[in-house]
């Protein structure tokens, strides 16, 4: 399978600005960018399909360019919900150091800051040299722009697209860059960037752009966002074990669609394990490999290897295997209920609300239904104390067969 035929059987191909991108693409040799702004210190599993379809580029023959927008990221591209907050100096400049950081040691690529050749520019050169080359009949025309108009967008915004082709056609100049890929929102901004290196250098000038769906669960809101927040990179944002835990869930309806994107496995193994979900759903064979691949690409064997060992001490209640760290992992998922420090069990139940009265605390422990940090505890009056917490002064209280709670005492 040729390498277009590949990017649009895994779903990565949203558009593309000519026909003649395909021969460019399987032939190799091409410099190419991809952009994100420093608004955080961390990627996020939304960037992830994007910076893997770079990668395959790259393991195509083509050369990666990897622009973190220190001058993008004071400006703020524009968004549906309204104007973004600004950022200072002091946090921009840590958020790209960081992110510089995870994409050179994650994926490898050449690094560049728009920065750099934004800085100098004066008001009046941008705005002759460039501002003059722009219709804004033709911006406002443009899906991130005309979005916005009814609630109102900042002038500050509205020129965020203009930067952004400036960067294109510095690229263009400089590095010899002729492609700019991006997600589907990212259209508008591509194509402008498109339209000024024309303007500059002549209609016949071989540039392209090509956008990728934007990852999406079953119902159609944004992938990324698990019930405790933003699935970062970053494993010390998101562990290796909650990053597996997520992925583990991922629903059946899209499972396949994820491990095309978000993975290297071959049509093959894709194929085999879509007939695994349609005939035995049950045995989560898709999600385990999606799992497995995203979190041993990121973090390394070991970590994919620990989240194994803490699912399966969750799982079985062994909990007292894990090691400080590993058990520290295993509580970050879980919504922290605090209590008062040496009290008995019955009243831990109740005053964390895990229980809805003593009765039913006392009948749950009596019942066999209540563990504490992995030991099944049958004594109504068994002090719950700090000093034996599972990790810090956080306890671990396990209900029946899956449900999960944890007590952290003052």
């Amino acid at each position: 399978m040729k390498l277009f035929d590949e990017l649009k059987w895994r779903g990565l191909i949203d558009n593309v600005t000519s026909p003649e991108l395909e021969e460019k693409l399987n032939n190799g040799g091409l410099t190419f960018y991809i952009g994100t702004d420093p608004t955080g210190d961390s990627l996020h599993i939304g960037h992830y399909s994007s910076l893997l379809c770079a990668k395959r580029l790259k393991e195509h023959g083509h050369h990666p360019l990897m622009l973190v927008g220190g001058a993008t990221g004071f400006i703020g591209d524009p968004k549906a919900t309204g104007e973004r907050s600004m950022l200072t100096k002091e946090v921009l400049e840590h958020n790209y150091h960081c992110l510089s950081k995870q994409i050179e040691e994650l994926f490898g690529f050449e690094m560049v800051n728009n920065l750099d050749w934004t800085k100098d520019i004066t008001i009046i050169d941008f705005l002759r040299d460039i501002g003059k080359l722009f219709n804004v009949s033709y911006m406002m025309n443009k899906e991130t722009v005309k979005r916005r108009l009814e609630s109102g967008i900042s002038y500050t915004e509205f020129s965020y697209m203009i930067l952004q082709a400036h960067d294109f056609l510095h690229l263009y100049e400089e590095k010899g860059c002729t492609l700019q890929i991006g997600g589907q929102d990212q259209w508008g901004n591509i194509t402008s960037g498109l339209e000024l290196i024309r303007k500059k250098h002549g209609a016949d000038v071989e540039c392209y752009g090509l956008t990728m769906p934007l990852i999406t669960k079953a119902d159609g809101t944004k992938f990324g966002k698990s019930e405790t927040g933003t699935v970062w990179l970053d494993k010390n944002k998101t562990s290796a074990y909650e990053m597996y835990q997520f992925l583990l869930n991922s629903e059946d309806e899209k499972v396949i669609d994820y491990l095309k994107k978000l993975t290297f496995l071959k049509k093959e193994e894709i194929d085999t394990l879509e007939e695994c979900v349609k005939t035995a759903p049950h045995l989560r064979e898709a999600q385990k490999a999606l799992a497995k691949e995203v979190v041993t690409f990121l973090h390394g064997e070991n970590e994919y290897n620990k989240a194994i060992k803490i699912s399966e001490a969750l799982f079985k209640g062994d909990v007292k295997t894990l090691s400080s760290e590993e058990a520290s992992d295993a509580l970050k998922g879980f919504e922290k209920r605090e209590v008062a420090d040496h009290i008995t069990l019955t009243e831990a139940l109740v005053s964390s609300g895990i229980a809805s009265s003593k009765r039913e605390a006392r009948e749950w422990i009596k019942g066999n239904s209540i563990q504490v940090n992995g030991e099944k505890i049958t004594d109504v009056d068994f002090v719950v104390s700090s000093e034996h917490a599972l990790c810090h002064k956080d306890t671990l209280i396990k209900r029946g067969k899956r449900n999960y709670f944890v007590i952290t005492q003052k």
